[in-house]
């Protein structure tokens, strides 16, 4: 029996309105300290850095994650056909239920068709669970012999740590959406030429109870590098070639991106490494490959973890649409997907027959549009570390629009309770 093709047939990306800019934060930080003036300030220009998107209290990854997979049924997947609905996210809700099946929930209780016929399930490795879990579902669907089934993958997080700091500027918020199926019309992916690498470190973790993570800036992007520079010389072991080739080959290359800077560094560090590139070699082999592209939303929008690589493709994919049109099929994708603590996925994919259409659909206007200035009392209101904490009783529902997801109370017994804005 033939081989079949499977990958993402469609690609959703739900943030929330909030937004603020480092700037603001670092003003109104520095006028209660001025010790941290120089600290920020160095921060803020070492990452590159602009604004971050963060949500309301009655927005948590489970909305985020019901919003998303709403905004990809309204782009064209057909719920009832579902027979995997997994999330990957390192800021989970329960310490048993995944997201998913909280979502499952919500969304039949906005009439939309979830069935019940499906596994609903979570993986979690810090920003590279959802990448486990899109191979995952695509390597089930592709075992299948069912047709016209399909699978569901959600990078929902949001990212917080303790403030005041220099790590409260990588913070950020949202959730990816992705519709997987045989015969995509979007990326076709190429599972049996994944490449990994992983490793037992300190590098960024959250304790156990702890709302907000623990991180050593300057070693992590160490660890990044590293992971880096040997999940792609497995990945092209598996390809059976030299890696120079196969990073000349990739025509659109992607990475999980913290910040703006550090995908940047990761990239001068895998060309040097792999073939010894210097640096004017690396600035064109990103202009070339439209790299930056990818990288515009998380300035603005922040680190949203496990989405972080998703969302930077579907803007890169938008961009690689518009230099070349149809022309953009067949392209050659290379996704790195990092996970602290830590583990690197290197995966790869062609652009598939049906791309130029789907991406003709996308709507990143509206997307980034929709940011509404917040205030930094509402920023305090966010990182105050009782907003997010397991208290019991109702959430407060101010600003919930109609028709909007929202976490409506928490039960004394700890269940979290979702409903639908009348």
């Amino acid at each position: 029996m033939a081989e079949r093709r499977v990958g993402i047939n469609d690609i959703a990306l739900f943030v929330p309105e909030q937004t603020i800019s480092l700037e603001t934060i670092r003003k109104n930080r520095v006028a209660h300290d001025p010790s941290l003036e120089r600290r920020l300030k160095r921060a803020i220009e070492s990452t590159g850095q602009k604004a971050v998107r963060f949500p309301r209290p009655w927005e948590d990854t489970v909305t985020l994650t019901a919003e998303a997979v709403r905004q990809l049924v309204r782009q064209g997947m057909d719920p009832k056909t579902l027979r995997f609905f997994a999330t990957g996210t390192e800021t989970s809700v329960d310490m048993s239920k995944p997201i998913s099946a909280y979502a499952q929930g919500l969304l039949q209780r906005d009439g939309i068709d979830v069935p019940t016929s499906l596994s609903t399930f979570q993986v979690q490795h810090a920003c590279a669970g959802g990448t486990a879990s899109l191979m995952s579902v695509a390597a089930m669907l592709g075992a299948g012999r069912r047709e016209n089934e399909t699978g569901l993958v959600v990078c929902a997080d949001v990212a917080r740590y303790e403030t005041p700091s220099t790590a409260e500027i990588t913070q950020g918020a949202g959730a990816v959406a992705m519709e997987v199926s045989c015969d995509p019309d979007l990326l076709e992916l190429d599972i049996d030429s994944v490449g990994f690498a992983s490793r037992d470190e300190d590098d960024f973790f959250r304790p156990l109870g702890s709302i907000t993570a623990r991180v050593k800036g300057g070693y992590s992007v160490q660890c990044y590098n590293r992971a880096l520079n040997e999940a792609f010389e497995d990945h092209a072991g598996r390809l059976g070639k030299p890696p120079q080739d196969v990073l000349n080959e990739t025509d659109i290359f992607l990475l999980h991106v913290p910040f703006y800077k550090m995908a940047i560094t990761a990239v001068h560090s895998l060309a040097s490494h792999t073939c010894r590139c210097g640096h004017d070699e690396v600035r064109t082999f990103i202009e070339e490959r439209g790299f930056e592209a990818g990288l515009y939303p998380t300035r603005y929008i922040g680190n949203i973890y496990s989405g972080s690589l998703y969302m930077g493709m579907k803007f890169s994919l938008a961009e690689r649409f518009a230099k070349f049109g149809d022309d953009i099929v067949g392209k050659t994708v290379t996704l790195g997907s990092y996970g602290s603590g830590n583990t690197m996925i290197v995966l790869r994919g062609r652009v598939a027959e049906g791309a130029p259409a789907r991406i003709a659909a996308w709507d990143l206007e509206s997307l980034l549009k929709s940011a509404t200035q917040a205030t930094f009392d509402d920023y305090l209101r966010f990182v105050e570390p009782t907003t997010y904490n397991l208290s019991h009783g109702p959430i407060s529902d101010e600003g919930v629009e109609p028709g909007r997801y929202y976490l409506s109370a928490i039960r004394e017994d700890g269940f979290r309770e979702y409903r639908v804005a009348e």
